[in-house]
């Protein structure tokens, strides 16, 4: 009898263990992903790298981050105004700005990619000179920077729009090889999203 019941005991109190270890575990995991500082470093040839996961020393903090939260929701129409603004100055739709911005970094403004891509609309480092952007986390820049390359990318393909966003995501090298959209899953979600997310902001008269 005493055996059994040491054994219920211990079995008891081995699952109380295991749920407090699965819970410090859990939150450590949550606080890496929440860590939301952006580091810096340019390379020799004058290139911006952006990212908040430093891979080595050359890097260096560019944005601290105070009191992060994973759950943190970016208002959706904060940036109105400015992309408005880009709107009409590119001639490019309101509503397709938007849903760019929507799909890209769902309103983040320091959003930073696993690829380096910056910002709101998510700029590849490369382009940042060539767009006029000094500061990529600067909504403004980031949105007009954004807009003038969506509009480059819409003239390049003779106004088709999914060609266009695929270039967005994929690059302008991977559309001119397959002459269509890549056939690459991430592509192929990522101008469904965008285009499903344009027609809803249509809709919704923004």
């Amino acid at each position: 009898m005493f055996k059994k019941r040491q054994m219920a005991f211990s079995r008891k109190h081995f699952s109380k263990i295991s749920i407090m270890l699965w819970l410090v575990a859990f939150i450590c995991l949550s606080a890496s992903q929440c860590h939301a500082d952006v580091y810096r470093y340019v390379s020799s040839s004058g290139v911006l790298h952006f990212t908040n996961v430093p891979t080595s020393s050359n890097y260096r903090i560019y944005i601290k981050e105070r009191n992060s939260r994973c759950s943190r929701v970016y208002s959706k129409n904060r940036y109105d105004e400015i992309i408005d603004t880009a709107s009409k100055k590119h001639s490019i739709s309101f509503s397709l700005l938007k849903a760019v911005i929507n799909v890209e970094s769902d309103f983040n403004p320091k959003a930073v990619s696993k690829a380096g891509a910056i910002g709101l609309m998510q700029i590849m480092p490369q382009n940042i000179t060539s767009l006029c952007i000094k500061d990529p986390f600067n909504p403004a820049e980031n949105i007009m920077g954004g807009a003038l390359y969506l509009k480059k990318l819409l003239e390049r393909y003779n106004g088709q729009l999914p060609m266009a966003l695929a270039a967005y995501n994929a690059g302008p090298t991977m559309v001119d090889r397959y002459r269509a959209i890549p056939p690459i899953n991430e592509t192929e979600d990522y101008v469904e999203k965008v285009m499903n997310c344009y027609n809803n902001y249509k809709k919704n008269s923004y």
